[in-house]
């Protein structure tokens, strides 16, 4: 059945906004700009600051699922589906992991080039499903095995790739190994707040974008209120101002000030991480979570052609190797080679049914991660 234009647009808009959301992060560290006081000129580096402009981006989800529900009451025909009273409290131990996660990342995104980030965050489905399994008692299908294993191995590929373009600048070498671990690292912490969400979700049949919403709210109001004490805690070399310190949020603002280029870069973050979670969703609803995974797939191509064009980073045919590896692990995972199977084997197109659903029904979707 062909798309609707609105299912087009849903699939461009999760295209577009999803790498706009790691291009502009990625695009406001290559900044250069004075600081405060007269400082020398030195690079954007505040990951702690980016992560509260992306919790910004989320807490608007939750204007976003006020709207929808107030649209969907005013229509006859429309179901919210039954709302179980949820204390919001849940939500904040996820949110702690949201946060705790989401720092790491942008502390890595500094040290590593956008398309090796956005490669190695498929790290998410090995601890993930080894989480599921621990915590959640699920069994997983050999398939999914199978897909951990393969997403391992590509992972391996693509951190060799990123050696073998650094091995002979000794300090670029350690700084992309250190960005690699913190990005695996990253991912068994939001593989946790994906467990946790999953749990409390499917328990009190939160809609995901209130859930998003909630753990957004707690984020910014905890990382907005830990910028304090980071003004004045040494980081020594993770530290990227001049003052040595975790976080200098006012050097930020001196710099943005005077490069305001740095202000639109997390304008687009902030933006696009509140219009990727919208679209995310509403194409799991409308179309499916197989084509939400292959556009995130698509999403990949999409950051690392134009960090390439862009001359953020320098091609590396390993990279090639490791991305295809990884797509195949996730597709094996989210079992994309059933329909492929079956369309074989019947020589018909596999059925469709419960793949389309309302963006406010009932229904219990998982929260991708928004990170």
């Amino acid at each position: 059945m062909a798309w609707t234009r609105y299912q087009l647009f849903l699939a461009g808009l999760m295209l577009v906004t999803g790498s706009i959301n790691t291009l502009s992060a990625k695009w406001a560290d290559n900044f250069v700009a004075q600081g405060c006081g007269g400082s020398k000129e030195h690079s954007f580096q505040h990951p702690f600051l980016q992560a509260v402009g992306m919790f910004l981006g989320e807490f608007s989800c939750l204007a976003v699922f006020y709207l929808l529900r107030c649209r969907a009451a005013g229509q006859p025909d429309a179901s919210l589906g039954p709302q179980q009273p949820f204390n919001p409290l849940l939500f904040l131990p996820p949110a702690l992991c949201d946060m705790t996660g989401t720092s790491i990342m942008y502390v890595a995104l500094n040290m590593t080039s956008a398309s090796s980030f956005q490669m190695l965050r498929g790290a998410v489905i090995i601890f993930t499903g080894l989480f599921s399994v621990a915590f959640l008692g699920r069994r997983l299908a050999l398939s999914q095995w199978l897909g951990i294993l393969v997403t391992i191995a590509g992972l391996v590929v693509v951190g060799l790739a990123d050696l073998l373009s650094k091995h002979d600048d000794q300090h670029k070498l350690s700084e992309v190994i250190t960005g690699d671990l913190l990005i695996i690292m990253a991912q068994i912490i939001i593989s946790i707040q994906m467990v946790l969400e999953e749990k409390f979700v499917y328990k009190h049949n939160v809609h995901p974008l209130r859930a998003v919403g909630t753990e957004g709210l707690f984020g910014l109001v905890i990382l907005s209120l830990l910028l304090v004490p980071m003004y004045y805690i040494p980081a020594g070399s993770f530290s990227g101002n001049p003052r040595g310190v975790l976080e200098d949020a006012l050097d930020a603002f001196c710099q943005v000030g005077r490069q305001p280029l740095i202000a639109l870069a997390l304008l687009g973050n902030i933006s696009s991480i509140a219009f990727f979670n919208f679209a995310g969703i509403s194409v799991t609803k409308e179309l499916s979570a197989t084509t939400r995974m292959v556009l995130d797939s698509l999403r990949t191509v999409v950051i690392w052609a134009l960090s390439l064009a862009l001359g953020w980073e320098a091609f590396h045919p390993l990279q090639i190797l490791g991305f295809l590896i990884l797509l195949l692990g996730t597709a094996l995972y989210n079992g994309l080679h059933r329909p492929l199977l079956t369309r074989l084997s019947r020589g018909r197109p596999p059925a469709e049914e419960g793949e389309h659903e309302r963006l406010l029904g009932g229904s219990r979707t998982a929260i991708n991660d928004a990170s």
